[in-house]
């Protein structure tokens, strides 16, 4: 047992690290970090595209599956999510995406003051170092290397072609004065290498003062200590030891979307009905614990291609080779290299749909090979209505939680995809296309209703790795509040949620910027005076 930490944050993910940064510049501080998954030192997880080769048995995931979900045809989802330092920063895609900026005003709109538009932009500007941008909208001077991918293959620049054949703009800058448009992402590499949380925040911090930052990888948190309604602190397992460390200050959950609400319940603190009849005592109720449950569902149009064109048969030895030579080639790829957002209909005030191309055909999340040329339209329904819950299944807290993320409960989810879908195709289908396009694999010409599209999307839809919302931050006089504005866990001392799982609601665009963002805007607030 150790005497005391002054903070204990649980999970080195992509908001653990920020806040470690950001907190142990108090060379006077003591913090402690716990890490479920270890160390971020494979090569795989530098080299950009190498995520796409972890694998089933990869230790950097966590390997989630959902309950069998009723409104696609009862199958269980696969999700992953990161489990090593820098979290799902280590195996995402590395792109650099905010969300719009009515997301954060709606936010504000929902009771929760210092979250408007117009007061998260300094955070993500603060975290960004961003290679080509130094304007309103963009830092330059943060931790977070926001880069230009340098060797994009040739067809992103048909797709974008044949965006504006369909009447779409281009857009260079997701993240300036309009999303809409399509164009190429920008990446968190620096170098052609992934740039992480880890590499951004937790290194730099543990480097500048091992004596304040201690990191505990491979170690399974199973509570947090209660003493009343004080986080004391928190039971862990490492190299089959239970440990127990204690802080005087506070303890900052940052386990994301899945984890946090787990840990939450497995301590005693969430729906009481819930956790008393899985045998755990319920010492504080909460009953918007694991509640709330957003993620974006994803649909996506395969085509083969011309030979030559894609990656469909490029050689994983010689882009390693290539990669390792002089950093380029198919190694330096997040896979999805251009994309972006558009409107299902007139008179939105955001765009409701994504894309992200990727020139590849990718299948069950890249777990079936496609030994064939061809290429990926993924479309996303950005505000879905539908919400689900993470539940615990047992009080075993090495078990896997029940994930139930309810997808297409609601039916506009479905009818903004199928448009989306049919808006994709088109695109698929423009003279730009001409260079590259083979026959269709998915949905496939024999799919052409839109009752038909209906029942290919319940078939063979998937998340596209965004779950937030478990741990709602709301006033309270939200029922289903977990958080208040500040994140502090409503009715507990000195505990706060710090990741994904605090968005009220799901943001239109990838989810690790602004996780991130919420990071350095809850260590601003703890560092106030």
């Amino acid at each position: 047992m150790s005497w005391p930490y002054d903070y204990i944050i649980i999970g080195a993910g992509s908001a653990g690290c920020a806040v470690a940064n950001r907190l142990a510049k108090d060379m006077a501080l003591r913090i402690l970090i716990i890490e479920a998954g270890p160390p971020d030192n494979n090569f795989k997880l530098k080299m950009p595209a190498g995520f796409a080769s972890l694998g089933e048995k990869s230790p950097f995931n966590w390997r989630y599956e959902t309950v069998p979900q009723k409104h696609c045809n009862d199958r269980r989802m696969y999700w992953p999510r990161g489990k090593t330092l820098g979290g799902s920063s280590s195996i995402n895609a590395m792109l650099y995406v905010r969300g719009h900026a009515s997301d954060y005003d709606h936010w504000r709109q929902l009771g929760n003051e210092g979250w408007s538009y117009r007061e998260v932009l300094p955070f993500f500007k603060k975290a960004e170092h961003n290679e080509r941008y130094n304007d309103e909208y963009h830092g330059t001077e943060g931790p977070l290397n926001v880069a230009e991918q340098k060797d994009a293959l040739e067809i992103n620049d048909g797709f974008i072609r044949a965006c504006a054949q369909a009447g779409i703009p281009r857009n260079d800058d997701f993240n300036g004065a309009e999303q809409y448009g399509v164009g190429y992402y920008q990446v968190t590499q620096r170098d052609q290498q992934r740039w992480s949380t880890a590499s951004a925040y937790l290194r730099p911090a543990v480097e500048r003062n091992r004596n304040n930052v201690h990191v505990i990888s491979n170690a399974l948190v199973e509570r947090i200590i209660l003493d009343q309604n004080r986080a004391m602190g928190v039971r862990y397992v490492v190299d089959g030891r239970d440990e127990v460390a204690r802080c005087s200050r506070e303890i900052i959950l940052s386990g994301g979307a899945v984890n946090s609400p787990q840990l939450l319940m497995l301590s005693g603190i969430g729906p009481a009905d819930h956790l008393a009849s899985l045998g755990i005592r319920p010492l504080h109720d909460l009953p918007g614990v694991g509640g709330n449950l957003q993620d974006h569902l994803d649909a996506a149009i395969l085509q083969y291609a011309k030979p030559g064109k894609t990656y469909g048969r490029s050689s994983k030895l010689w882009a390693l080779y290539q990669y390792v030579a002089n950093k380029k080639g198919p190694g330096t790829s997040p896979i999805a290299e251009s994309g972006g957002f558009l409107y299902t209909k007139q008179g939105l005030s955001a765009p409701d749909i994504q894309l992200h191309f990727l020139p590849v055909m990718v299948v069950d999340h890249g777990r079936t090979e496609m030994r064939k040329d061809g290429y990926s339209l993924h479309v996303c329904t950005l505000r879905p209505e539908s919400r689900g819950t993470i539940r615990l299944k047992s009080k075993d807290p090495k078990e896997h939680p029940l994930i139930d993320a309810n997808y297409l409960a609601e039916r506009r989810d479905l009818d903004t995809l199928i448009d989306g879908v049919k808006m994709g195709r088109d695109i698929f289908a423009q003279a730009g296309f001409d260079p590259y396009r083979a026959e269709e694999f998915q949905p496939g010409a024999a799919v052409k209703t839109d009752a038909e599209l209906e029942q290919w999307i319940r078939a063979k839809c998937e998340t596209i790795y965004h779950p937030v919302g478990t741990c709602k931050m709301g006033p309270s006089t939200d029922p289903m509040a977990v958080v208040d504005n500040r994140c502090r866990v409503h009715g507990l001392v000195g505990l706060r949620v710090v990741d994904a799982s605090v968005m009220p609601t799901l943001v239109g665009g990838n989810t690790n910027a602004p996780t991130i963002m919420i990071a350095e805007r809850v260590a601003g607030f703890m560092q106030e005076p």
